[in-house]
């Protein structure tokens, strides 16, 4: 399929947005998406990239394998997974293996999310100045939040004093 765009190349980028019901979609090659200010980052599917993880940290491992420390022999009791299999898979079961197999996940997790455990989303490019203000700083008081309770003062007073900023008179994007 050519780009849509430039009618020259391949299209490689494709996008769907729906608007009110109604489903537009764009094919673009790389460079015309890139003109039109959309990023193109190559991204490995995070189950792949677990699964890669998780064999090569139990490759890494020295001695024998103590199956049930690392989850490997526990089967959840919701759909029958184990580790092994989910190393083999790369797809979880069920919700409750995000439970069962926090422990050896977790870091695996981490390391693919650049030091994240938890998804946040993300905020299209083409997102007005004012609503990116109003995300950011809605993410800014709920990490503040979190900071506080995990009595991690340094970090709360970084994300306040980052609030602080952002709501100064001339610098919100809602002025």
């Amino acid at each position: 399929m050519l780009c849509q765009y430039c009618k020259k190349q391949s299209a490689t980028i494709h996008l769907t947005e729906i608007q009110n019901g109604h489903r537009e979609e764009t094919h673009l090659c790389e460079g015309c998406a890139e003109h039109q200010g959309l990023s193109v980052k190559s991204q490995i599917p995070l189950n792949e990239l677990l699964s890669t993880l998780l064999s090569a940290q139990g490759q890494a491992k020295s001695g024998p394998k103590d199956e049930d420390s690392t989850g490997g022999g526990t089967a959840c009791p919701s759909c029958g997974m184990t580790l092994k299999e989910f190393g083999k898979k790369s797809l979880l079961g069920c919700p409750a293996d995000y439970d069962l197999f926090r422990e050896p996940l977790e870091p695996l997790i981490e390391k693919s999310q650049a030091g994240h455990n938890r998804h946040c989303g993300k905020v299209p490019s083409r997102t007005p100045a004012p609503a990116k203000y109003q995300i950011e700083l809605a993410q800014l008081h709920k990490d503040l939040d979190a900071a506080v309770r995990a009595e991690d003062y340094e970090s709360a007073a970084a994300l306040r004093d980052r609030i602080k900023q952002l709501q100064a008179p001339g610098l919100s994007a809602g002025a």
